[in-house]
């Protein structure tokens, strides 16, 4: 069984010394494009694929199309944990597992191509319990170290305690390190009182934050001092279609892409993540970190499946991002 693989680039050499991806709960993402999708029925598609998924994990992928290898740390079960273990390595990422029982999820979209359709049935993976949590806490604190960029990623498995980003982020910045944070709801709350370096929530992850509806950009705007408030040195607040607008500081700013057809979002946001923090820990200011990482998204977004583009296309893509202040 063979993974869509990607070829690392010339290493990009950033202000870091090892970038970690966290992956807590992932997945083997399974596609298949059906010519036309009839419930009740036999279909045949004409497309299967599989990718390592998991939102850490395509993380670590973009980032090796960037140049920038990382270490994927994450918890692992049964066969199709060893298969994705196997899959990173077919794609050159280094990892560092916690193996537990039970399944690693698989997740199956089914995409309708006459109608443009996606139709996603997502498990819930394998059922963390105290000793899991502590397997985990040992690894990191074994690998975490002044001047490494910590990327954590994605909703918390079954039976995991809802502060566990907030622990693992108090964790690895106590040890010099920063941390960045792609999550939602209560652990998103928690983490953020523990003041990650940056965190990248989409509106609606940020509407759960801040308590209130964000309609317009005069309210997001407002919704990223919320963030910085807590100590945060660096947000991102993903627009899908739209951008992102994106603060550090006093300074906001929003990138807008061009126009395109959307093949997947499934991973658009990953390689987001990958392309802001590859820019800001490689030393470019915030306009460019941003224009970075609205093209690395929308690269992401024009590929099938759980597709993550190539530097190619990030490159192709960011002269064509707009990017303007937002605020002061």
């Amino acid at each position: 069984m063979k993974f869509v693989q990607f070829v690392a680039k010339n290493s990009d050499r950033g202000n870091w010394e090892m970038i970690v991806t966290v992956n807590l709960n992932p997945v083997l993402d399974r596609t298949l494009a059906l010519p036309h999708l009839t419930v009740g029925q036999i279909n045949r598609a004409r497309l299967v694929r599989l990718d390592v998924g998991g939102k850490g994990f395509n993380v670590s992928r973009a980032l090796l199309e960037l140049g920038a290898p990382s270490l994927a740390l994450g918890v692992l079960g049964g066969a199709t944990g060893e298969l994705l273990r196997r899959g990173l390595e077919e794609l050159g990422t280094a990892g560092d597992f916690v193996f537990v029982e039970g399944e690693t999820r698989q997740n199956l979209t089914l995409l309708d191509e006459s109608t443009g359709l996606y139709t996603k049935v997502n498990e819930a993976g394998p059922q963390w319990t105290p000793d899991t949590v502590e397997a985990l806490l040992a690894k990191v604190r074994e690998r975490a170290a002044p001047d490494d960029v910590w990327i954590m990623a994605g909703r918390l498995p079954p039976g995991a305690p809802t502060d566990l980003y907030a622990r693992l982020i108090t964790l690895v910045q106590s040890r010099g390190a920063r941390a960045y944070l792609d999550s939602s709801g209560q652990p998103l709350r928690l983490a953020c009182q523990a003041a990650p370096y940056g965190v990248k929530p989409n509106v609606e992850e940020a509407e759960e934050v801040v308590g209130h509806r964000l309609a317009s950009v005069e309210d997001l705007v407002g919704a990223t001092r919320a963030f910085l408030d807590f100590g945060v040195q660096v947000v991102a607040i993903s627009r899908g279609a739209q951008g992102a607008l994106v603060a550090q500081g006093r300074r906001v700013v929003q990138a807008t892409p061009p126009a395109v057809e959307i093949r997947s979002s499934v991973g658009a946001g990953d390689a987001f993540v990958a392309g802001l923090v590859w820019a800001l820990e490689g030393g470019r200011d915030l306009a460019e970190a941003a224009r970075w990482a609205v093209a690395c998204g929308t690269a992401a977004a024009l590929e099938e499946g759980t597709g993550i583009g190539t530097r190619e296309k990030f490159e192709a893509l960011a002269p064509r991002i707009i990017v303007e202040d937002a605020g002061q």
